[in-house]
């Protein structure tokens, strides 16, 4: 990198007191380096803002339709900027060639249209202002002006975010990133990386994918003859990593994709998908968690109504769901948040008269069903809402114990369940202590029995290092997991997650 910058000086030391250069010095050239006419987008076209030359404007896109007449043409020109295209005037003979699906760069004047309740102005293309920089066959490309419902768009994924819901989806998602890393920053978070490959299965349901290679070697001891001499996975979640990093930098967070191999065929559910994970240390109360993740909800949905972004998404769905989806942001932003336990949950559903899939009862999970009944009669359908301290007997081997109850004992976590979604986030406090932890892992048959001195490195296994954390200098400490894809579907009004997913993987499906 040292050298290419000392170049560059030398190069503008010469500029500027020679007419000569040296040989491996361009010169600049306004003409060559710069346009005298930077191509704009459609959204900054189409919006209230000035143009700043609009003598000469040049605009790089996709033409999604295009109507030929007898003295004009009209083609409806998208770049994935805006919901919204832009209309371009052209001669006959310049659309001869032009069909829908064809990239351009047209060179035009902006003029106000004639019809501008539904575009201000619209490009009237110069003589020579047609470059056409990609061809499309118009017998062949799948995306023509007309509805394509959803299970069609899945099948040409490299091609479905050119419509333009989908593009909007993705700026949508591109916004909320944006959001959520300025939202960590304020709090004085530090992002993260975390690995894909790992030597557990976090949860301990079992249902990851392992990592091999398409050759073994020859087993020998300590060396099954794999690439990393054991069974590896991919992540299904970060957590245990942001405890240790926690350890070093203080509260965490990180973005990143995980895997299940669920073969859950259902809309709420991928094999591949984000999650947004902290994790803060030095906490001794859960509600810091939970306050931790209100904030953040708060913050990413509080702009949306006023927002490029935000508008398009209402103006993308049907007037009675944009008012639905106008709630949802409202009730997350505006109201407060209902909480509840468990067990108060499992109360409600057990008093009600509506008929379940799956009898609730206590020391058995939530079902969908249960979730949206709660989200109904406790949020009143606009707000989320907290569960909290759940049975230990359900929950995964780190979180801390809360309390007994008459039946089983409590762990100090929490979901945050929204309406027809259901759960989009979960959380705990994490077992900090190292003796009650080699407990719990014995009893969910992770490691054999013994105390904590008596357990070799053999014996403690893949999760030795989680274990070492709280040997030395072990800290209260908590976090969650937000299902990032189900949080972006809620806030846009997806009610499959597979559209919200660019290129969406599930149990039978890989497309590309």
């Amino acid at each position: 990198m040292v050298q290419p910058r000392s170049r560059l000086v030398r190069c503008i030391k010469f500029a500027a007191h020679a007419h000569t250069h040296p040989a491996n010095c361009r010169p600049f050239s306004s003409q060559r380096d710069f346009p005298a006419t930077t191509p704009l987008s459609v959204a900054h076209l189409i919006s209230d803002e000035p143009v700043d030359n609009p003598g000469l404007v040049v605009v790089n896109g996709f033409i999604r339709s295009i109507r030929k007449q007898k003295h004009y043409a009209f083609a409806s020109i998208g770049d994935g900027s805006s919901l919204k295209a832009l209309q371009a005037v052209l001669a006959p003979h310049q659309a001869e060639s032009l069909s829908t699906g064809t990239a351009v760069r047209l060179t035009g004047t902006w003029k106000p249209s004639p019809n501008s309740r539904d575009q201000s102005h619209e490009l009237h293309i110069h003589e020579a202002g047609v470059e056409i920089i990609g061809t499309a066959d118009p017998a062949t490309f799948p995306l023509q002006k007309k509805y394509h419902s959803p299970e069609f768009l899945r099948t040409i994924p490299h091609l479905r975010t050119r419509v333009p819901f989908n593009s909007t989806l993705l700026r949508f998602r591109s916004d909320i990133v944006a959001a959520t890393t300025q939202f960590f920053a304020q709090q004085g978070y530090t992002q993260t990386h975390t690995p894909i490959i790992t030597s557990s299965d976090c949860e301990g349901a079992g249902e990851v994918f392992t990592v091999e290679t398409a050759h073994k070697d020859k087993k020998v001891k300590d060396d099954d003859g794999s690439f990393f001499r054991s069974p590896k996975y991919l992540t299904v979640s970060s957590q245990l990593h942001l405890e240790a990093l926690a350890q070093s930098v203080g509260n965490v967070w990180t973005l990143s994709p995980t895997f299940r191999a669920e073969k859950s065929d259902t809309s709420r559910h991928l094999s591949e998908f984000y999650m947004l994970e902290a994790e803060l240390g030095f906490v001794d109360d859960m509600n810091e968690v939970m306050d931790l993740v209100e904030k953040l909800l708060r913050a990413i949905t509080k702009p949306l109504p006023g927002s490029q972004v935000g508008k398009e998404i209402l103006a993308s769905h049907p007037t009675s769901r944009a008012h639905m989806i106008e709630r949802r942001w409202h009730g997350m932003t505006n109201l407060e948040w209902p909480c509840i336990t468990y067990t108060h949950a499992i109360k409600l559903l057990e008093a009600t008269s509506r008929k379940f899939d799956h009898k609730p009862a206590w020391g058995l999970g939530l079902q969908a069903e249960h979730e949206r009944f709660i989200a109904e009669m406790v949020g009143e359908g606009k707000t989320p809402v907290f569960i909290t301290k759940y049975p230990k007997s359900i929950k995964p081997f780190y979180m801390l114990p809360s309390s007994i109850s008459e039946k089983f004992e409590t762990v100090d976590c929490f979901d945050i369940i929204v309406p027809e979604v259901c759960e989009i986030v979960g959380g705990s406090m994490r077992e900090h202590r190292l003796e009650p932890l080699i407990t719990s892992m014995q009893a969910n048959g992770m490691i054999p029995l013994g105390s904590p001195s008596s357990l070799t490195d053999e014996q403690l296994g893949a999760l030795k290092w989680y274990i070492d954390l709280r040997r030395w200098g072990s800290i209260p400490h908590g976090g969650f997991g937000l299902g990032f894809d189900r949080l972006l579907g809620y806030l846009a009004g997806v009610e499959n997650i597979r559209e919200i997913v660019t290129f969406p993987r599930w149990v039978g499906r890989c497309g590309c």
